[in-house]
């Protein structure tokens, strides 16, 4: 063996196998990757991804909640009418239906944020968040505790309109039911919730849906160890060490 491999071995950290889980799941899907494969690709011993990771749920979990910070971010710069943060919501999750619509694998990725419970944890925590600076103009007086049960339906919406069927309605039918329910339940007016969504689904999110995940590849092969180091394991959870965004 090489002394270029041997030092891999020895260096090789959480990060790296961050960064060459979501690699590897983005290429061949959540499901078809396995932690043995992620081992192998690295030249390590699969006790050294278990001792990181017990699970491969705990590599989704980081990813995801990188993922949706990511998105996030993207889809406000994409969209900004220049009044508030709803016309993006609705833009991020007609990407996301794209994105499921044409990719098995991203369809497979998101999915298993909805279906794994640590990713769903991280959904939801990250959505509450965005929530409560999206809708604080529309909610003024909701506790935490309403914005964590407004989630709870949301998060459930978002879930119903990622999984297709062949007889799912076409996709501009499902966003728009989907994003008229969820700015519902956080009471943004008919009329105002007609023209967002309209707005949302005037722009291109086909282009950006595609352009979404191969940029966050990106984005995570250039973040730098620190970031990873904001994470600790409680449990079988892992939560942030602190708040550093």
């Amino acid at each position: 063996m090489s002394q270029i491999r041997k030092r891999r071995r020895v260096t090789t950290t959480k990060y790296e196998i961050i960064q060459t889980a979501l690699n590897m799941f983005v290429e061949y899907g959540y499901s078809k990757t396995s932690p043995k494969m992620i081992a192998k690709e690295l030249d390590i011993s699969l006790g050294n991804i278990t001792y990181y990771f017990p699970t491969k749920e705990h590599l989704l979990a980081i990813l995801i909640e990188m993922l949706a910070k990511y998105q996030w971010r993207a889809a406000k710069d994409a969209v900004d009418d220049g009044e508030s943060d709803i016309t993006a919501l609705c833009f991020e999750l007609t990407a996301m239906a794209v994105m499921c619509e044409e990719s098995e694998v991203a369809r497979d990725l998101y999915i298993a944020a909805y279906t794994k419970q640590m990713a769903l944890d991280m959904v939801r925590t990250n959505d509450v968040k965005r929530a409560k600076e999206v809708f604080a103009g529309v909610c003024p007086d909701w506790t935490d505790e309403q914005f964590r049960q407004a989630e709870l339906l949301v998060s459930g919406i978002e879930y119903a309109t990622l999984r297709t069927t062949s007889d799912s309605p076409p996709l501009e039918t499902r966003i728009a039911g989907a994003m008229n329910s969820i700015l519902a339940i956080y009471n943004v007016p008919e009329e105002r919730r007609r023209m967002k969504v309209e707005r949302a689904l005037s722009l291109d999110y086909r282009k950006f849906g595609r352009e979404v995940l191969q940029g966050f590849v990106k984005y995570v092969a250039d973040t730098t160890e620190s970031y990873f180091d904001r994470f600790e394991q409680v449990g079988r959870h892992y939560v942030l060490k602190k708040e550093t965004e």
